[in-house]
């Protein structure tokens, strides 16, 4: 390997973190002048991978836990899944697996998925959340972005690269000849690339298939082990007071 330039650090990144090598992810040997990576060097490569995508998870769902509600209240088949992804979220991530989420409005998807994917960022992998909509709104921006712009392209590698790509309410959008294109390409390059996806929606696979064609779900199911949910809509379910709950037992 060619000797790595003492003062060539990372682009913006700064020193190194961990205090071992001299900001440009490389540790280089004086006696052969050969340089080998740093461990920060993945990790700065991955945060890397987030910039200009959407990887924060939702005020709304930053407190979610496995130990308290609305978690404790999801079928807990469906969850101790979602545990066991997460158990081995390296080595899922690393061979490309993923997870489909499928089920009825207010069944608990979206919050079983932002579970996983907080998990990831905590692991220090790159991951791009959106819904459905709003990442086909971002893909539009694109092409009126300014010369030296976010460009489609680049927003479209960024969108391929990351350790995990989220997409909530899958199916949500009006279906046009635009969107299965879309939708397709995405899938497709993280598809041949074995990187792992993450979807949630409220249509079954055939469903999804007259949805958004069926190329695109053939591809989707060989990334992701479907786990299907079921039950009423939490969301407009009433629900009892913890005095009310205790006076039940």
């Amino acid at each position: 390997m060619p000797a790595i330039a003492r003062s060539e650090p990372f682009r913006g990144q700064g020193p190194c973190p961990l205090g071992v090598c001299d900001g440009s992810g490389w540790i280089l040997n004086d006696e052969d002048d050969e340089a080998r990576p740093c461990e920060c060097r993945e990790a700065r490569l991955r945060r890397g991978r987030n910039r200009g995508v959407a990887s924060v998870i939702p005020r709304k769902f930053q407190g979610v836990s496995f130990e308290r509600p609305p978690v404790t209240e999801i079928d807990q088949g469906v969850v101790q899944e979602v545990r066991r992804w997460i158990g081995n979220l390296d080595e899922n991530l690393d061979a490309g697996r993923g997870l489909s989420l499928m089920g009825p409005t207010g069944t608990g998807k979206t919050t079983l998925a932002m579970l996983i994917s907080k998990a990831a960022l905590h692991d220090n992998r790159s991951v791009a959340i959106y819904s459905l909509p709003k990442l086909l709104a971002r893909i539009r921006q694109t092409y009126d972005s300014e010369p030296g712009g976010d460009s489609y392209l680049s927003f479209f590698r960024r969108l391929t690269s990351v350790d995990l790509l989220h997409i909530d309410d899958l199916g949500a959008e009006k279906r046009s000849d635009w969107v299965l294109e879309q939708l397709y390409a995405l899938v497709n390059e993280r598809y041949e690339a074995q990187r792992s996806m993450l979807v949630t929606t409220n249509l079954d696979q055939e469903q999804l298939e007259e949805q958004i064609g069926a190329r695109t779900v053939s591809r989707l199911v060989e990334i992701c082990e479907m786990v299907p949910l079921f039950g009423p809509d939490r969301r407009i379910e009433p629900r009892e007071s913890p005095e009310l709950r205790e006076a039940h037992i």
